[in-house]
């Protein structure tokens, strides 16, 4: 439920937002939820299980004279008090620019993993997994540019200026972080050829430089990241599985040169209520010529929803954790959760 700002029971703050608002001939809302975890997983040191998660979602829109509507994002999650912001311009004929701020959503970062689940994605678990995610410019502030839809296609082109994984303030740059890393540009169509049916193909380029972390020369080649997949809902059932692929660019001895993944998933609504679900994710990644061992990881969860609040529950089981097949790598882990929204 959303409910206006100016409604909080603080009157600096009420009366300062509502003046902005009224300014810009616009308005401020804001939603939120909470989530209390308990978790259980083996291979660990097991301290106390209890976790939360809290978060308030502000969204402020508005509209300018020649149509295009206005919309600003803030979240603060996992106590944090900012987690991510964006503006969006939704042009009434040249489609929606977005400059992104930390959300992770643009380019190729908003299909790292699209396969349907009751709660969470396969490897968000509290075993720990280092599973490594194909994410373009989207772990870094970039512009994004989504042109309108044709014949079912969506193209979404993202760039940043520099993609290093940082985000700055306003009046501001990133600075020395990430050094080698330059450019980056992604570029993704989705399509919807026929009802429930969504098929993707992206890719994402960033440059290199010759200029490691410590300030040694590195080869490097320029970095490539490719994902492929599909999603099918048909009544209650949901399927979906896609391809990714990763190409560091490092190719000195002892540098990951590629990362090669492989997830899918099935969830079923039982009724209006009541969801489950079954994922996996397969990953390897090549290093001096060879690959390592296969890292599996697979999740079965369920979700019972009462209005506002949800009980929820994951069984993760992973096989090889951050690729190595040492004992301690063979996990087990359970999250139990309540989710509340307002």
């Amino acid at each position: 439920m959303k409910h206006k700002l100016t409604k909080i029971g603080v009157s600096a703050l009420c009366g300062s937002l509502a003046a902005v608002a009224s300014a810009q001939a616009g308005e401020m809302t804001v939603k939120g939820g909470a989530t209390a975890t308990w978790v259980k997983g083996s291979q660990t040191t097991n301290g106390n299980p209890i976790g939360m998660n809290s978060a308030l979602t502000f969204v402020g829109t508005g509209e300018l004279d020649n149509g295009t509507a206005i919309t600003y994002t803030v979240t603060g999650a996992d106590k944090a008090g900012y987690t991510s912001g964006s503006i969006a311009l939704a042009t009434p004929s040249f489609g929606t620019i977005n400059i992104v701020h930390a959300t992770g959503g643009s380019g190729l970062g908003g299909y790292d993993d699209k396969m349907p689940t009751a709660w969470e994605e396969t490897w968000g678990n509290s075993v720990g997994t280092s599973v490594n995610l194909q994410k373009g410019v989207g772990s870094s502030s970039n512009i994004q540019w989504v042109l309108p839809t044709m014949m079912g296609i969506t193209t979404k082109i993202a760039y940043a200026p520099k993609n290093d994984g940082a985000q700055s303030n306003d009046k501001a740059t990133s600075g020395a972080a990430n050094s080698e890393k330059g450019a980056g540009l992604d570029i993704v169509l989705d399509m919807v050829p026929v009802e429930g049916f969504n098929f993707w193909v992206g890719g994402s380029k960033t440059e290199n430089n010759n200029i490691g972390l410590t300030g040694a020369l590195h080869n490097v080649q320029d970095h490539y990241e490719a994902n492929i997949g599909l999603t099918y809902a048909m009544g209650p059932i949901s399927i979906g599985a896609a391809k990714t692929g990763e190409w560091t660019g490092y190719i000195d001895q002892g540098d990951v040169e590629y990362y090669n993944n492989l997830m899918y998933g099935v969830s079923f609504n039982v009724n209006d209520n009541l969801s489950l679900s079954f994922a996996g994710f397969e990953s390897q990644k090549k290093v001096n010529k060879g690959f390592t061992a296969q890292m599996d990881v697979l999740s079965y969860q369920a979700a019972y929803t009462m209005g506002g609040a949800s009980f929820k529950v994951a069984k993760t089981e992973v096989d090889n954790a951050a690729y190595s097949t040492a004992v301690s790598s063979q996990k087990e882990g359970t999250a139990i959760a309540l989710s509340l929204a307002f």
